[in-house]
């Protein structure tokens, strides 16, 4: 009947054992055999409507006398079903310049639906049945319910609508990634709850789907204390394990009869989330719903939504529950929860009535309830784990060796690609297959294939000189509580406003670079002395210069190729060449009044691939970052020189690369005409961006960066959204060196026109 909940058997003699199995053997054989006589019934009767409404739909047409103006101009329209929960309802679609329209063959539930096309914010392209025909289009930014849900009969009528609407959306294209939400998230301008519901819409759920409905963790594991003690780690649920490989006794079980199955191997019998799964929630807000679901009947009272503590309880200990949250346990709508139209939902087994849920004792009512596990969703531990979850259900431990490792295989019909539907001829047989998919549950659509980034969380800074690339958040150092913390804070408060007003930067002046200096030098840097200059040169060599004598002090010829970059912390300076090798040194002074230096003793040489074009070091000097002529960014540990991470992530030659403030990403800029950010710790590249010109330099925050243009411009781009804010014209060559200082208020910019701009921000 529909119905999925462990089956209970008490201890009996082995007669009566052996006489109740073939009891039960016999009802499942007759149960199978009146399932399949059902089908094959549902298929005659399946293919008699579906051809009566093909029919029905040939023969009409939208009727236009419904424009809401006389002037509008149709680009199409085409035959369509409207996606509701449980139900899709025939008609039309017909798009024009100004409005979406849907005209439902029976009226339902009115003559025609209008969407104004300027209100539309967001479009997501949807797979339906395993097939990529929908399309949902929403209204609002944020909820996660959509004002229409459209299922097309091919995908070029869908697609051919998407892009149409797509053009009346800004950056529509560039914004809606699973990289730019991802980008937002880790840097705090995303809540835990608006990311996954991102996620959820990226990956193919909808609330107008009940087969893919979103997904939301439980993310706490007391539901019987008097008070949430939400600074105790016990608290929470443990997030990097699937909710069956919570209890280990029960993982055991399942494990014992995973190893003893044939090909293709499963853990779970169920999933985490189903139609029976989403209406056992809702039940008391969508009791139509399960009556549609259920053959016109509630489930058994004591299965239905009793208690959060007992279904925590049931998920932990049940057989085969397995169910994970929907997002309204982290809304604002408490309704779900209470009984408000008086329900007759049965009576229980110890004689009590179904009425509103029973809540946590922590819990004062329902919207203290919402509003504390709202609260467990955004605090600390949750930031800290939730990345572990998403790599468990949309990422890359959902699928293969991985999923295996992690205990979290489902049944392979739950999975896309899982089984080719339109391949199946007979009509019964594939009807049985959509409808056990469609009742089972799907595994979300993969939207990542290597280790989600952790979240940025306010109480951690850089990543410390010992850390590895695999390092836990416990081996991240803690901010300084130190009497300087608060001057830091008031040079990052300033860094910020200034960033804030960075579009009101204002050219101070100018100057004409006239040099007769014999050989082209590619940087230069002061060194910690304050007397010293270092200048790389295309000649191989590095010069050493002093200030005060105004004379060359030493030559350091080091290189085969070109030195392209430099950069230097403590004693040590780091030299990239196009001899695919960048050098580290260790320099020392003699102390004497002529400051000339006695040594500079090679201390590694970090070899690459191609020729090395542009290096950077960590704010903490921990890290250093190359880029190579090949498109090849490389992290490197600087302690011990080893490689971190290698992304081959652009199609040319990066011309820059830089950490953020605090070094958890690296932004880079090349010849591909592409902007880059990658996470520091899992290599991931997690926000693309596509300019109009090439990017020489730059400068940025972590969010915002000033870049200097082939063009000779300077762009200020908000990486989180990907636009231009600010174009500012500077240069008349290419901008090819960029320098601020440490408050961000002054600016220097060097182009091909041998011009330097000094700039500062206008209070």
């Amino acid at each position: 009947s529909n119905v999925i909940a462990p089956y209970r058997i008490e201890r009996v003699s082995r007669l009566k054992l052996s006489f109740v199995c073939s009891l039960l053997f016999e009802h499942f054989f007759l149960l199978s055999l009146h399932r399949a006589s059902c089908l094959e019934k549902l298929g005659d009767q399946t293919a008699m409507i579906e051809a009566n409404l093909q029919s029905r739909l040939a023969r009409s047409s939208f009727d236009k006398n419904c424009f809401q103006n006389v002037a509008e101009k149709p680009h199409m329209e085409c035959e369509v079903e409207m996606v509701t929960p449980l139900v899709s309802n025939p008609g039309h679609v017909c798009i024009t310049d100004e409005n979406l329209y849907f005209q439902p063959l029976n009226g339902y539930p009115k003559h025609v639906i209008q969407i104004k096309l300027n209100r539309v914010r967001r479009i997501y392209k949807r797979r339906h049945c395993l097939r990529p025909l929908g399309l949902e289009v929403f209204c609002t930014e944020n909820d996660f319910c959509s004002d229409i849900y459209l299922k097309f009969y091919n995908t070029a009528d869908r697609d051919e609508i998407y892009y149409y609407i797509a053009t009346f959306l800004e950056n529509h294209m560039t914004e809606h990634t699973a990289e730019s939400y991802m980008l937002q998230w880790q840097r705090g301008h995303l809540s835990n709850y608006q990311y996954l519901l991102h996620l959820n819409n990226l990956a193919d759920r909808s609330c107008n789907d009940l087969s893919q409905y979103p997904i939301f963790p439980w993310v706490l594991a007391d539901y019987t204390s008097a008070q949430l003690d939400m600074t105790n780690a016990a608290t929470f649920r443990d997030l990097s394990k699937p909710v069956g490989a919570l209890n280990k006794e029960r993982l055991d079980r399942l494990l014992a009869r995973y190893r003893g199955m044939p090909e293709p191997r499963f853990m779970y019998g169920s999933h985490y989330s189903s139609p029976g799964y989403v209406l056992f929630y809702l039940v008391r807000v969508a009791p139509e719903h399960m009556l549609c679901l259920q053959n016109g009947r509630y489930d058994h009272a004591d299965r239905m939504f009793n208690s959060i503590g007992e279904t925590w309880k049931n998920c932990l200990e049940g057989a085969t529950d397995f169910k994970e949250l929907i997002p309204e346990f982290y809304g604002n709508d408490f309704s779900f929860l209470e009984n408000k139209m008086s329900l007759d939902l049965g009576r229980r087994q110890n004689g009590s009535l179904v009425c509103d849920v029973v809540l946590p004792p922590w819990a004062s009512d329902a919207s203290d309830f919402l509003q504390r596990h709202r609260t467990a969703l955004e605090s600390q531990y949750v930031s800290e784990h939730l990345h572990e979850w998403i790599d468990l259900v949309f990422g890359f431990k959902q699928r293969g060796s991985e999923a295996v490792a992690a205990h979290n295989v489902f049944h392979p019909l739950t999975y896309e690609g899982g089984i080719d539907c339109d391949s199946i001829e007979d009509p019964d047989e594939r009807i049985a297959m959509l409808t056990q998919i469609l009742e089972f549950g799907q595994t979300p659509t993969q939207l990542f294939c290597t280790p989600h980034p952790q979240r940025i969380t306010p109480r951690f800074h850089n990543i410390t000189r010992s850390s590895s690339i695999n390092s836990p958040v416990s081996e991240l150092s803690p901010v300084s509580q130190s009497e300087d913390s608060s001057f830091e804070d008031l040079t990052d408060e300033s860094r910020k406003l200034a960033w804030a007003n960075m579009s009101n930067l204002t050219r101070v002046s100018r100057c004409v670079v006239r040099c007769s200096y014999n050989r082209a030098l590619s940087s230069c840097l002061m060194l910690a002395d304050g007397k010293t200059v270092a200048c790389s040169s295309w000649d191989n060599n590095v010069y050493f210069y002093s200030v005060p004598y105004g004379r060359r002090q030493d030559t350091l010829m080091g290189h085969d190729d070109a030195v392209s970059e430099m950069c230097w912390f403590d004693d040590r300076l780091y030299t990239a060449s196009w001899d695919s090798t960048v050098k580290v040194w260790q320099c020392a002074s003699d102390g004497s009044s002529s400051h000339k230096r006695s040594q500079c003793q090679l201390l590694a040489e970090l070899e690459h691939d191609t020729g090395v074009n542009t290096a950077g070091l960590s704010p903490a000097g921990t890290l250093l970052v190359s880029g190579c002529k090949d498109g090849a960014i490389t992290i490197w540990d600087t302690s011990s020189y080893e490689t971190l991470q290698q992304v081959h992530c652009h199609a040319g030659t990066i011309h820059h690369a830089a950490f953020s403030p605090d070094s958890r990403h690296i932004l880079s800029v090349g010849a591909d005409f592409c902007m880059k950010v990658i996470d520091v710790q899992t290599g991931m590249v997690i926000s693309t961006v596509k300019a109009e010109e090439e990017q020489r330099c730059f400068c940025w925050d972590g969010n915002s960066a000033l870049c200097g243009g082939q063009s000779g411009d300077l762009l200020l781009w908000d990486l989180l959204s990907s636009t231009v804010t600010k174009r500012i014209p500077a240069h008349s060559g290419a901008v090819t060196a960029m320098w601020m200082n440490d408050l961000c208020s002054t600016v220097i910019t060097g182009g091909e026109d041998r011009q330097m701009i000094f700039w500062n921000l206008q209070s």
